[in-house]
């Protein structure tokens, strides 16, 4: 399992493995793993990672060091009928030494099974309690977990029954078992355990295609939001309302989260424009999945990561418009080197990448400039919260980007869901900011090949590139953004190469030449967005917008092509990528020599 992967089922494993509660060893005659279990039948199989068998092991260290229960009171495989084939119970933990009465009986199953494979296994544990006449059911399904007070219920029930969490030490479980400070608190995870779960909670949302992937998404930031309020509002000693308590009903627990969500709404009606469209059910399996974790705590990097690699699933194919490839992003970003002053918008800024890239930069550059490092948070926060501005067309992706924004300690104020091609006076109704001349750095990739026309769009005609009854939309967005930045601004946009090289265009590439200094032109590989549904050549262009009194004068423009740019044409990731290293370092020589610079002729004999 690599260091990204390692859940607290490996750690749980480790710790049972220090204190001697299991053995894990090589079994030499066929080259596997085998485990022990010390308990009181000191029971041996096979093992591997990523198995039922790990979680097993897992949940019965769990239970020794952090549920109180003695090992000699534990059996592993207990049958539980006299039948051929005999019925087997995972784990039995008994209330006395001789073993003769029972008062969990565990079921588990690997991690990230589904809900139809999570409801059977509730019916096997349900039938194995009612052979052993246990006190507590308990199914554990990697970090999905549910206990049922079976003894005091009728046979067939298995919502009021439910409990918040497995007893301790033979007592009565609590009414929740999440407090802000207690013994018991939520947890930040490493990023692969966060991928597995925000997966999870996808394939729950999604239902196997009743909704579209599109709307199964938005339910699940409108959750996401809910949490992370919830975090952000609970004191001290307090449980935590996003969790699922003893006794509670499905409707019971849905009815908490939408009151949460109705509180989030009536403070940012732009963020929870809708709401919550999920059956109470649905809601109840989600809060069971991510009531455990810390999203606050939890690393920003690995968040950051996590979250958007489950957007990258998400956005492929026909949605790939609203999704710009991490790779070439931090490529841009790196090029323009924002600063802690300076206002940054991306006026097509889809699910958020280039704006988070963004204030990534400038917490790096706090962390290394400011050895304070409450300083060095006061200065990236305030940043996000006040320099970062984005504008989406679509309301939904638009709402996507917000979620993205805010799971990285906000940045989500300034994002709003409009046409960026309108009139600056309409813009401007949204805040004064979105108006000519008022940005230092815009980062965009525009969307390419759709057509404005003239008597749908009154606006065209206020366009110097609009005059035409009809004009390409990255057309437009070339004048927009440069009418967008201050003088001495800089900008990087994603653009189709035809603007660079058609004949057709050389009206555009005039206007360009005489709004703005050329930076750098970056040409991307043909795959360079094929794989999110986009198969148009693009190169990256970074210029800089005159100022007043500065008039157009000859000069150098570093240009490159990029091979290779850390992912193949089906979007695998590969280690060669000559945005990443050459070409960065070959631009700051060229800005330092530019006069003298020759160039570097074939950047693949510097990869490695």
């Amino acid at each position: 399992m690599s260091d990204d992967s390692i859940s607290k089922f490996s750690e749980q494993i480790q710790r049972g493995i220090d204190t001697k509660l299991i053995e894990i060893s090589d079994n030499k005659l066929n080259n596997t793993l085998k485990i022990k279990y010390n308990c009181s039948n000191k029971y041996e199989t096979h093992y591997k990672n990523d198995s039922e068998e790990e979680v097993r092991a897992a949940f019965f260290v769990e239970l020794i060091l952090d549920y109180n229960y003695l090992k000699e009171r534990i059996k592993i495989e207990t049958k539980t009928s006299t039948r051929i084939p005999s019925y087997m119970a995972d784990i039995v933990v008994y209330e006395d030494d001789k073993l003769s009465d029972p008062f969990l009986v565990v079921e588990c199953k690997k991690d990230g099974i589904s809900d139809a494979e999570f409801s059977q296994a509730i019916e096997q544990v349900f039938d194995n309690a009612n052979r052993l006449n246990a006190c507590y059911a308990v199914v554990v399904a990697g970090t999905k977990r549910r206990t049922f007070n079976y003894h005091d219920y009728k046979a067939i029930e298995r919502i009021k029954n439910i409990v918040s969490d497995t007893p301790r030490d033979y007592r009565e479980p609590p009414t929740y078992k999440y407090v802000r400070g207690g013994t018991e608190d939520i947890k930040s995870v490493p990023k692969g355990e966060l991928i597995r779960i925000l997966e999870k909670s996808h394939d729950t949302v999604w239902q196997g295609g009743k909704l579209a992937p599109t709307a199964a998404f938005d339910e699940i930031s409108k959750l996401l939001f809910c949490k992370l309020k919830d975090e952000k509002d609970t004191i001290d000693g307090q449980a935590y309302k996003f969790q699922v308590g003893s006794g509670e009903s499905y409707e019971d627990v849905s009815r908490r989260i939408n009151s949460i969500y109705y509180k989030a709404q009536n403070a940012e009606p732009e963020v929870f424009a809708d709401d919550i469209k999920l059956g109470s059910e649905v809601i109840y399996s989600i809060v069971e999945y991510i009531e455990s974790l810390d999203l606050t705590e939890t690393d920003l990097d690995s968040k950051g990561i996590a979250f958007e690699m489950f957007m990258e699933e998400f956005f492929r194919g026909k949605m790939g418009q609203f999704f710009t490839p991490r790779e070439v992003i931090n490529f841009c970003v790196d090029i323009i080197k924002p600063r802690p002053n300076e206002l940054i918008l991306d006026p097509a800024c889809g699910s958020g990448g280039f704006l988070l890239y963004g204030m990534y930069h400038i917490r790096n550059y706090a962390k290394n400039n400011f050895k304070n490092e409450i300083k060095a948070r006061d200065v990236w926060r305030d940043f996000a919260k006040n320099n970062i501005f984005g504008i989406e067309l679509n309301d939904q992706i638009a709402r996507v980007c917000k979620m993205n924004m805010f799971l990285h300690e906000d940045g989500h104020g300034h994002i709003i869901s409009t046409d960026a091609l309108q009139e600056f006076n309409k813009l401007q109704e949204f805040g004064k900011k979105f108006g000519p001349n008022q940005f230092d750095i815009i980062l965009t990739n525009p969307p390419f090949g759709a057509s404005v026309k003239k008597n749908e769009k009154p606006y065209l005609e206020l366009y110097e590139l609009g005059k035409k009854n009809r004009q390409k939309t990255e057309i437009l967005f070339i004048e927009r953004c440069i009418d967008f930045l201050k003088p001495g601004g800089r900008m990087a946009i994603v653009l189709p190469d035809g603007i660079l090289t058609n004949s057709s265009q050389k009206d555009v590439r005039k206007y360009l030449m005489e709004k703005c200094q050329i930076l750098a032109i970056v040409s991307l590989p043909q795959f360079a967005f094929s794989h999110f549904g986009a198969g148009v050549r693009s190169s990256l262009l970074f210029l800089r917008k005159y100022t007043d009194n500065e008039t157009p004068r000859n000069y150098k423009i570093f240009m490159a092509i990029a091979n290779t740019i850390g992912y193949d044409p089906t979007g695998k990731k590969v280690k060669e990528n000559d945005l990443k290293k050459i070409i960065p370092e070959e631009y700051n020589k060229f800005l330092k020599e530019e006069s003298d610079y020759n160039g570097l002729n074939k950047v693949e004999d510097k990869n490695g």
